[in-house]
C-alpha cells in the first residue's frame, strides 16, 4: 500500500540551486553531478554536493552530507517538517539515510535511468538486497558471539534511552 501526501510546493529557485550546486560540482572537478539541499519553513537550511573524491569518504553522497549538515542546523537527528531536494533519484544508501532522518518529502530532478547512462548505475545495490547475506558478491557472515548481546541487553534496560 502506498502512503498518501500532499504535494508540497516546489520553489522553481530550489531547482535551480541544486542543478546549479550539481553542475558547480562538476565543473570545480571535486565530484560528480549530484548535489542536496534541506528545505525548512520555505527556506534552504543546508546544502551539499557529493564529496566522495575531496573526502575520501565512499559514504559522502551529496543527501548523507546535507542530512548531516541539516541536522546540525536543526540540533536533531531527524528532519522533521522539511523537504529534501536532491539532483539525482536517491541511490540505496542515501535512501537508507533519508528513512532515518525522516524528512516530510523528497524531490529528485533525474532518475537513477538518467544517471546509469552517464556510469552511476547502482541496480546491482537494489538487487544485492534481495539476496541471502553469504551468497551476496561481498559476503556477509553472521557469527554467534554471545557477549555482543550485552550491548542489546543493555540498551533494552535503559530507562533514560532516546529512540531513534
Amino acid at each position: 500500500m502506498s502512503a498518501t501526501f500532499t504535494r508540497p510546493a516546489i520553489k522553481e529557485e530550489w531547482l535551480d540551486r541544486v542543478s546549479f550546486l550539481s553542475d558547480q560540482n562538476v565543473s570545480s572537478g571535486r565530484g560528480g553531478p549530484f548535489a542536496a539541499i534541506v528545505i525548512k519553513d520555505g527556506a534552504i537550511i543546508a546544502e551539499s554536493c557529493n564529496e566522495v573524491l575531496v573526502s575520501g569518504d565512499p559514504t559522502a553522497h551529496a543527501e548523507v552530507s546535507v542530512i548531516r549538515k541539516a541536522c546540525k542546523v536543526l540540533g536533531s537527528f531527524q528532519l522533521e517538517n522539511c523537504i529534501l531536494i536532491t539532483s539525482c533519484e536517491p541511490c540505496p544508501m542515501c535512501l537508507g539515510a533519508i528513512y532515518w532522518a525522516r524528512p516530510n518529502f523528497v524531490v529528485y530532478v533525474n532518475s537513477r535511468e538518467d544517471a546509469a547512462s552517464i556510469g552511476f548505475d547502482d541496480q546491482f545495490i537494489y538487487d544485492e538486497i534481495n539476496v541471502t547475506p553469504s551468497e551476496r558478491s561481498i559476503p556477509c557472515l553472521k557469527i554467534d558471539f554471545p557477549k555482543a548481546k550485552d550491548a542489546f541487553r543493555h540498551w533494552t534496560e535503559k530507562t533514560d534511552r532516546i529512540n531513534y
